[in-house]
């Protein structure tokens, strides 16, 4: 028998016979206890189950429990069992889709009772979930087979699953002759996998909700019922999910701004805030804050048109593949959809660089913007300051020539990492490649893509290769952040775009005197001012450092005679700068403090009778403690220290 050559992660090679499943070479040649722990492989780059042979020498690399990509895995599996487990509840309702999302998984039924839709009741849940997690402990092989698609077909329709039956129909339209079925006990589905060796690793399935939903996202189609879950490698895990979930809803941004005051929505305006001045306080500071930090990294305030004629739209690709996202205006002569109001600012300032003339000596020529944007978000899809239709963004272009962009991606890291560093949140780096989809030659994405994963590896960032993830355009890195409670959010981004220069037909004069493309960076670290918001409010739980609370002091009295230093001492602070209110309502002093305390105001500046006659205050952080009488001037050094900007 034939052997092949199988090299580990580490580089290391090892013989084996050719045609060994996966599972048996990690077992006989690796170790019992990762085949034990194993979920998943990678051979060659291809995601496989434990249960594919290897042919012919390949790369492998196993995925436990102890990976995020095996916990991706073990909730499509999970979405499966839950299939099952509806079947085998509520015979005569049909699976369509369950996919695997951000934080859990979700499959859609469709289902009729008396003629109608018929959602599942919270009943039914507690009833799916039982039997679901009674298939995990069964522990089930999953088994993976192929079929031709007319054997497909005949089966989905034998079974009654109409649905299916359209899916395959659609898979081999695009070319498909043969399908992937995936098996466990009797249930039966078609995807491309991979699963985990049985349903017992999935470990744990708990359901959260469901929802109306409809076939193909069309309004006009089939409703169906979906049915939110989560899973986890065992109960530990799952406990600690509910422990951050319970945490993430006293933090919710929503509640808290309105709450404290810095936020409204209006069905009047639906997906746009409307910023108190309280909450403007927190979003001008944060604007100004990157407007110096811009400014003193080289950047150029620029600002462009929010109207645009659908040339630009044309000519920038957006007319074709981003139009359903676009607002629209007509043209008051011709009555035509002629404009569009812009959703990004990158068309707009690369028309901006191509006004001018420029010479290789003034690269690289850094764009800042805070413009207003809007995009057609559905309505289903609005939630709070982290999914609306008008924000505005940190947003930067940056022009540069080839050899420049190693420095500009540092550069760029650089000030990322002092922003992020400022307001807590660590971060990770994921490098996405080329999409299947997507503009330009290999030759350009081959030296994109290389230019970046040099400029990370230059600077010691660890990242993780996100494979296909890219824009059309480019590849990009993505900066994801962890709060303090665990959650990750993916916020700043820096892509490398060769395409724009060539669409927009932008130059620069070269140190040869010719023609040159220069090459284009789309920056942002906050990404949308809104979206950052609602993470710095959930990440704080509302209770801002000093720098940045809407109100940095309250000052409040013992009794009506201090009023008047009171409002001395108010005055000398707000003239340094400092956001500070006198309390001057006719409610006890315990009260106010109690009211500030749950303002969350970062310090309470007591005045009594002993403060007036030594020209001082009696400071309380916000939290309880008191830091006692303290000199006017003392107390100015603590809260110049407390509210210095970054």
């Amino acid at each position: 028998m034939s052997s092949v050559s199988i090299t580990l992660p580490d580089g290391s090679k090892k013989e084996a016979s050719a045609g060994i499943s996966v599972a048996d070479f990690v077992k006989n040649h690796i170790g019992p206890g990762l085949a034990k722990a194993a979920v998943f492989a990678r051979l060659d780059g291809q995601d496989v189950d434990l249960a594919r042979t290897i042919d012919a020498d390949a790369s492998l690399q196993i995925f436990t429990s102890k990976n995020a990509e095996a916990l991706e895995v073990a909730r499509h599996d999970a979405a499966h069992i839950v299939a099952d487990a509806v079947q085998q509840l509520f015979p005569g309702t049909q699976v369509t889709i369950g996919p695997v999302i951000e934080d859990g998984f979700y499959y859609d039924f469709y289902r009729e009772k008396l003629g109608k839709p018929a959602p599942f009741t919270p009943e039914e849940l507690e009833q799916i979930e039982k039997r679901a997690n009674e298939i995990i402990a069964a522990d089930l092989p999953f088994k993976r087979s192929e079929i031709s698609a007319d054997e497909a077909v005949a089966l989905f329709r034998a079974k009654g699953e109409d649905f299916k039956v359209e899916i395959v129909h659609d898979i081999v339209a695009k070319g498909a002759k043969t399908l992937t079925l995936y098996a466990h006990g009797e249930w039966t589905d078609f995807c491309l996998g991979p699963h985990g060796p049985s349903t017992g690793k999935v470990g744990i399935i708990k359901l959260l909700s469901s929802s109306g939903a409809y076939w193909r996202g069309d309004h006009t189609k089939a409703q169906l019922q979906r049915i939110y879950g989560i899973s986890f490698f065992d109960k530990k895990g799952l406990e600690a999910w509910q422990k951050q979930r319970e945490e993430a809803a006293k933090r919710d941004h929503r509640r808290l701004g309105r709450e404290l005051d810095l936020f409204h929505f209006h069905p009047i305006a639906p997906g746009a805030a409307f910023w108190t001045p309280r909450g403007t306080v927190i979003y001008q500071t944060l604007s100004d804050w990157m407007r110096r930090l811009t400014r003193e990294d080289g950047y150029m305030e620029i600002k462009t048109p929010l109207l645009f004629n659908k040339a630009l739209w044309i000519k920038s690709g957006h007319w074709d593949k981003y139009q359903e996202n676009m607002f629209l205006v007509k043209d008051s002569d011709s009555g035509e959809l002629d404009y569009g109001v812009k959703p990004m600012n990158c068309p707009s300032h690369h028309v901006y660089f191509s006004l001018g003339k420029h010479s290789y000596r003034e690269l690289p020529m850094r764009f800042h913007t805070q413009d207003v944007l809007h995009r057609n978000e559905a309505a289903g899809a609005l939630g709070g300051l982290t999914r609306v239709r008008q924000f505005a963004q940190d947003d930067a272009h940056i022009y540069c020539r080839e050899d420049q962009i190693d420095e500009e991606v540092a550069r760029f890291v650089r000030l990322l990492d002092r922003v992020y560093n400022a307001v807590g949140l660590k971060y990770e780096a994921k490098l996405s490649t080329r999409p299947e989809q997507r503009l330009g030659a290999d030759e350009l994405w081959d030296r994109a893509e290389g230019a970046l994963r040099k400029s990370l590896e230059s600077m010691k960032v660890d990242y993780e290769l996100k494979p296909g993830d890219g824009a059309f355009y480019g590849p990009k890195i993505d900066f994801v952040v962890s709060d303090s409670i665990g959650r990750k959010w993916q916020l700043g981004t820096v892509q490398l775009d060769y395409i724009a220069a060539e669409r927009f037909d932008l130059s620069y004069v070269g140190e040869d005197n010719k023609e040159h493309r220069p090459v284009v960076l789309h920056r942002a670290i906050f990404g949308s001012f809104e979206r950052f918001i609602a993470i710095l409010i959930e990440h704080y739980a509302g209770d801002f450092p000093a720098w940045l609370a809407p109100v940095q002091a309250v000052v409040v009295t013992v009794a009506d005679r201090q009023v008047e230093y009171a409002r001395k001492v108010t005055a000398e602070l707000s003239a340094l700068g400092f956001r500070v209110e006198c309390d001057e309502r006719g409610l006890s002093m315990q009260k106010k403090i109690r009211e500030a305390e749950l303002a969350k105001v970062p310090y309470v500046l007591v005045i009594g009778d002993r403060e007036v006659e030594g020209n001082a205050v009696a400071p309380r952080r916000h939290g309880g403690e008191d830091l006692k009488s303290m000199p006017m001037s003392t107390f100015l050094e603590v809260l110049g220290k407390d509210a210095r900007i970054p």
